[in-house]
């Protein structure tokens, strides 16, 4: 067995648990109203997690949906090596991302005054 089979095999296994945690985070969001996980940003959800619920539900019943077909194309040979090695790449870089846009604007504090020191400083 090469570095490149054992590399493949881990990110074909690997597909598994992502898109059962990534369709489990979009079913408790979307049925279970439960925002506890939605736009975090240093573990803090923002101060209104239900306005940013939709979109990452979205987010992650997308990526889910598209790594149960990626691991569905696999197993019935459909699509070739580098096909599906890229979709499913793409897909957790773009989920990673888009995650990360939700929780930094969930999270932004554009036009938003700082409190004056009290110190004095300059």
């Amino acid at each position: 067995m090469t570095i490149s089979v054992a590399i493949t095999w881990i990110l074909f296994l690997g597909l598994f648990p992502i898109a059962f945690f990534w369709l489990r985070r979009a079913w408790q969001i979307l049925f279970k109203q439960d925002f506890s996980q939605v736009a975090l940003k240093r573990g803090e959800p923002p101060a209104d997690p239900a306005k940013y619920a939709p979109y990452v539900a979205a987010i992650n019943l997308v990526a889910g949906a598209i790594a149960v077909a990626v691991i569905l194309m696999v197993v019935i040979g459909g699509v070739a090596y580098d096909t599906w090695t890229a979709i499913a790449g793409s897909t957790i870089w773009m989920k990673f991302f888009a995650d990360y846009i939700v929780s930094r604007n969930a999270h932004a504090n554009w036009g938003k005054k700082k409190p004056a020191d009290p110190g004095g400083r300059r």
